[in-house]
C-alpha cells in the first residue's frame, strides 16, 4: 500500500507542477475544483500504466521527500518551457503596440485577471483557441506521457539539462516574437519613411499629430491581415516544444 501511495504521490507532483504553469490549465478563471479533478484523474491513470523507477519499499521518509521534490522540479521545468514558448505571442503583440503608440494602454486580462496589453491579450486568446482546436490539449497530455517513458517516476534529468531547456526556450521566444512582429515592423518602417518625406515636402504640416492616427490604423490593419497566418504558427510551436522540452 505504501509503495503504491509513494508512486502516486510522485506522479501527482510532476503532473500538478506541470499544469500549474502552462496556459489554459493555469488560468485563474478555471475553477480550482476542475483543476484538481483533472490533475488527480490523470495522476491515477499514469500511476497505473507507468512503472516506478525505484523500489518504494527500500525508500526512507527523507528519500521520499527528496524524490517528490525532484518530481516537482521536473514538472515545473517542463511547464516553464511551455509557458515561455506561449509568451512569444504576447511578446509580438507588445512590440506591435509600442510601434502603434499604445504603450500606456492596459486592460484586465479576463483569463489571468492581471493587467495586460490589449493587442497582446487578443493575439494570445486567438492563438490558444487555434491551439486547442488543433488538439493542442492532447499534445500536453502526450508530453506528460513522453516524460514518463524517458524518465519514469523517481528519475529526472540533471539540473543542467533542465536549466539548459529553460535557457534555450528564453532565447527562442525572443527570436520568435520578433519574427512574428517583423512584417508589422517593416510596415511601420515604411510609414516612418513616408512621413519623413512628407515632412520635407510639406514643412508646415504637423507630422507628429498626423502620425498618431496613421500608426494606430496601420497597426490594426496589419493585425487583421496577420491573424489568418497565426494558425501556421501552431505547427511550429509544437516543433519548438519537441526540441526544447527536457524529454
Amino acid at each position: 500500500m505504501l509503495e503504491k501511495l509513494l508512486g502516486f504521490a510522485m506522479v501527482l507532483t510532476r503532473i500538478s507542477a506541470f499544469f500549474m504553469l502552462i496556459p489554459v490549465f493555469g488560468w485563474k478563471t478555471i475553477p480550482v475544483q476542475i483543476k484538481v479533478a483533472a490533475t488527480v484523474l490523470m495522476a491515477i491513470v499514469f500511476s497505473i500504466i507507468k512503472p516506478v523507477a525505484i523500489d518504494s519499499m527500500q525508500v526512507s521518509w527523507l528519500q521520499a521527500i527528496l524524490l517528490i521534490a525532484n518530481e516537482a522540479t521536473y514538472g515545473l521545468a517542463m511547464g516553464l518551457v511551455v509557458a515561455i514558448i506561449f509568451s512569444a505571442i504576447k511578446l509580438a503583440g507588445g512590440v506591435i503596440e509600442r510601434e502603434m503608440g499604445l504603450v500606456m494602454a492596459e486592460i484586465i486580462d479576463p483569463l489571468t485577471e492581471d493587467s495586460s496589453e490589449p493587442l497582446g491579450s487578443l493575439l494570445e486568446m486567438i492563438f490558444i483557441i487555434l491551439f486547442l482546436s488543433a488538439n493542442g490539449h492532447h499534445l500536453l497530455v502526450l508530453i506528460i506521457n513522453r516524460s514518463y517513458e524517458v524518465f519514469p517516476a523517481g528519475s529526472i534529468p540533471t539540473i543542467a539539462v533542465l536549466a539548459g531547456g529553460v535557457a534555450k526556450a528564453g532565447s527562442v521566444v525572443l527570436l520568435a516574437g520578433l519574427r512574428l512582429a517583423a512584417p508589422m515592423l517593416a510596415a511601420f518602417l515604411l510609414l516612418m519613411v513616408a512621413l519623413s518625406l512628407l515632412a520635407r515636402l510639406v514643412p508646415e504640416m504637423d507630422i507628429l499629430f498626423l502620425s498618431f492616427p496613421l500608426r494606430i490604423a496601420l497597426g490594426l490593419l496589419m493585425a487583421a491581415i496577420f491573424l489568418p497566418f497565426l494558425a501556421s504558427f501552431v505547427a511550429e510551436f509544437t516543433r519548438w516544444m519537441g526540441r526544447l522540452l527536457p524529454l
